[in-house]
């Protein structure tokens, strides 16, 4: 018998269909315009046979426990226990780390997308039932624009841009004369939006701009980064050196006397400490076109011109996320919101400037503002937390100092981390380093549906189902589309609901009512329905009976509202609609940030070479500036169990695109296997030769899983093709200690089957 149920992915809304029990095909959502092809790998998934098929220990944990040697994690065989058994181990860890070591022991920050849906979404709930268990170790920020979330509030007042509620595309199609892209605009990466959607906007929104004969400007190292039929012009640019570019824009700029000095002086505070560093009057140093040029690899009469583009023209300035991904992440983003003052186009119909637009789907999208459905985590007692990507920082430097935010923390010491819903060894930077870190607490435990690396070095596993197997709820604050998510199958294996599987270890403890609130699965997504629905409701927008809801599988929130434009109020009365910085304007030099002193920071946008690009020494014997970028065909690392991505491999790795002098120079040929080294590392990959890179940097995709060899001795070697095998573990800046996991210098080599073990 054939039934079809609705459903939902991080990468769209779909119709599930099944057959006598199993899902055999995933139908796209009918609303969806342009539905990503990743919701027909699905099935492939759901029937791994990298599933994790039933509760494992670890098997010197289990006779040793804290006590085992930790150096066997990922080396050693798992011995398979039933579910009590199971829960039990890791309720009486957390009880002896508790008792112990009290919150700061315990490290529940847990990072990852996990499912889109809002009941059983993993990171959510590894957070709900340790905060209210007396609270554990956090992380703050996210791995996609942690650098810019943690600076943006010192510059514009808030963060929120980053999320997608920034001008609306319709806007920028009618209103923009100019459109400049660092970074790109890449359909692949308006594929996915965290918590699912029912529309995938960018292509379409792109199709009208290009319909409209706008000029779009793609300032990247890579040519695909724009869609072909965008008609966009490439200025190739090396990696890590955008800012330098925006500040000879912004010098020419000044030098014609084009700068809208009355938006300067009445929205924006610091230009004079700006002009100043521009003129070189601060360090002698003039940001002219040619000191540019001598930087980026862009020729300085392309500079000028660039600039001339942008003179007296209503201009859209982004940058994607990627771009701030990188040592010194933050510079480009204060300098393209101080260029886009000197324009004075912020506020402007259709101009201005943002973030994200061809990062993440459904941003630019018009909607009426309301929440998505979301379970709260509640406070974190504790009130312990680190940045994101500090993870192998802490686990290695127990009580050491760290600076963040204009402080001075410490970490803590972590004895239990348990991860549900996401992969580490997929997003983190310098993954050795990552290792020797998860060989220091004295238990590890990972809750997954396959066997990432994550699990494979975990004491105790436990099975989690797909969303395909339990019920949900999802939707995106950016999208217009709340959705259902029917159980399709039964749980395959002995594989157990997130949600369940917490409130089992909640009772254990004593506090499951105070954990499901009296609700179980089903009743918590007619809860948070309900919330949505009321909230919405006082916005004059009705939604139907949740049983209704139900059996149509969606609600659909109507467009309507005035069109929003990215600072429209304070345009018009700045002093009545000031902003939520120090000043209450846009602040093109931060007195705040000044008085950090920061070695690493000035109070104001600047250049200052990162520590490693192709103008550094290292680049002598790394003479490559490789770029991570977001896969086309999974998310993050999602997805690479199956037999799709895995047939989309080159020599069976991952696929590095290279230029073809630079694969000339060191006798590579397309679909030669390779070796990619640095100081830190070594991974193997496939080579794919084309121009649409830049000469000396090369381009591969995240998302491989992490495969040092397993069962064997510890190598620093991948042979997967996971570049956060080779990036820098360091934080972006002082200030935001942001993730800096997409860049560094490398250099390759065809590899002989005798080169590695």
């Amino acid at each position: 018998m054939k039934t079809k149920v609705p459903h939902l992915a991080h990468w769209g809304a779909f119709t599930a269909v099944t057959e006598n029990g199993r899902l055999t095909g995933c139908e796209p959502f009918f609303a969806d315009a342009d539905p990503s092809p990743m919701i027909h790998t699905i099935p492939e998934l759901v029937y791994s046979d990298k599933r994790i098929r039933q509760p494992m220990v670890r098997r010197s944990w289990l006779k040793s426990r804290e006590k085992s040697d930790r150096t066997l994690r990922g080396r050693e065989d798992f011995v398979a226990v039933d579910w009590e058994t199971a829960l039990d181990l890791v309720a009486e860890e957390n009880r002896r780390v508790r008792e112990r070591y009290g919150a700061s022991g315990i490290f529940n920050g847990s990072y990852g997308w996990s499912s889109a849906g809002r009941v059983n979404h993993a990171r959510t709930l590894v957070r709900r039932f340790y905060f209210q268990g007396g609270g554990g170790v956090d992380q703050q920020g996210n791995y996609s624009w942690g650098a810019a979330q943690f600076f943006l509030p010192y510059v514009i007042g808030t963060y929120m841009p980053l999320t997608g509620r920034v001008t609306e595309w319709p806007q920028v199609v009618e209103h923009a004369e100019i459109f400049v892209a660092f970074g790109g605009l890449a359909l692949k990466n308006a594929q996915v939006a965290s918590g699912g959607a029912g529309q995938h906007s960018l292509k379409p929104a792109l199709m009208q701009l290009a319909a409209k004969g706008t000029p779009v400007i793609n300032i990247s190292p890579m040519r695909d980064d724009c869609p072909e039929f965008v008609n966009a012009e490439w200025i190739p640019i090396r990696p890590n050196t955008d800012v330098a570019l925006m500040l000879a824009l912004g010098y020419e700029i000044t030098q014609r006397g084009a700068a809208d000095e009355a938006f300067l002086a009445s929205h924006c505070t610091g230009w004079p400490q700006l002009r100043a560093y521009l003129l070189g009057e601060t360090d002698g140093v003039v940001k002219a076109a040619g000191w540019a040029s001598r930087i980026t690899g862009i020729p300085a009469d392309r500079i000028v011109q660039l600039a001339q583009q942008l003179t007296g023209k209503r201009s859209f300035i982004t940058c994607s996320y990627s771009v701030q991904r990188a040592h010194r992440g933050e510079q480009p983003y204060w300098m393209m919101i101080a260029l886009s003052s000197m324009l004075g186009q912020p506020g402007l119909p259709g101009a201005g400037f943002s973030f994200g637009h061809g990062s993440m789907n459904s941003v630019g999208n018009p909607r009426q503002e309301g929440p998505a459905p979301m379970m709260s985590t509640g406070p974190n007692p504790s009130g312990l937390s680190i940045p994101v990507a500090r993870i192998s920082d802490m686990l290695l430097n127990p009580g050491q100092p760290y600076r963040f935010q204009g402080e001075t923390l410490h970490y803590p010491d972590i004895h239990m981390v348990h991860w549900a819903g996401g992969n580490p060894f997929h997003h983190h930077q310098q993954l050795n380093r990552l290792v020797a870190g998860w060989q220091r607490p004295d238990t590890v435990v990972v809750q997954d549906i396959v066997w990432t690396p994550a699990a494979q070095m975990a004491d105790i596993v436990l099975p989690a189902t797909t969303t395909l197997e339990r019920n949900d709820i999802g939707g995106s604050s950016r999208d217009r589309f709340v959705l259902a998510m029917h159980q399709a199958i039964k749980p395959q294996h002995q594989a157990r609901n997130d949600f369940d599987i917490f409130a089992d270890l909640a009772e254990r403890l004593g506090y499951r009512d105070t954990f499901t609130e009296g609700r179980n699965e089903m009743q918590w997504i007619a809860h948070l329905y309900q919330q949505c629905a009321t909230a919405h409701q006082r916005k004059g927008i009705d939604f139907p009976e949740f049983d209704e809801f139900w059996q149509r599988g969606f609600v659909e929130i109507p467009e309507g509202g005035k069109p929003y434009q990215f600072m429209e109020d304070f345009r018009a009365d700045p002093q009545a609609n000031p902003i939520k910085t120090a000043s209450g304007k846009i602040e093109l030099f931060s007195q705040t940030i000044a008085d950090y002193q920061l070695d690493d920071f000035a109070g104001h946008p600047e250049w200052r070479e990162p520590q490693e690009w192709l103008g550094s020494p290292v680049s002598r014997d790394y003479p490559l500036h490789m770029i991570s970028i977001q896969p086309s065909d999974r998310l993050h690392s999602q997805l690479d169990a199956t037999d799709t991505v895995q047939s989309n491999k080159t020599a069976g790795h991952e696929t590095l695109c290279m230029h073809p002098v630079d694969a000339a120079a060191r006798g590579l040929v397309e679909g030669d296997e390779i070796e990619v080294s640095n100081a830190r590392g070594v991974m193997l990959a496939g080579v794919q030769i084309t121009e649409g890179v830049t000469q000396g940097v090369v381009i591969i995709a995240t998302g491989a899983w992490f495969d040092p060899g397993f069962g064997k001795a510890w190598q620093p070697f991948d042979r997967a093709g996971n570049p956060n095998v080779l990036t820098l573990d360091i934080g972006t800046s002082s200030l935001t200690q942001g993730p800096n996991a997409m860049s560094c210098l490398v250099e390759i080599k065809k590899h002989q089957d005798c080169t590695i073990a």
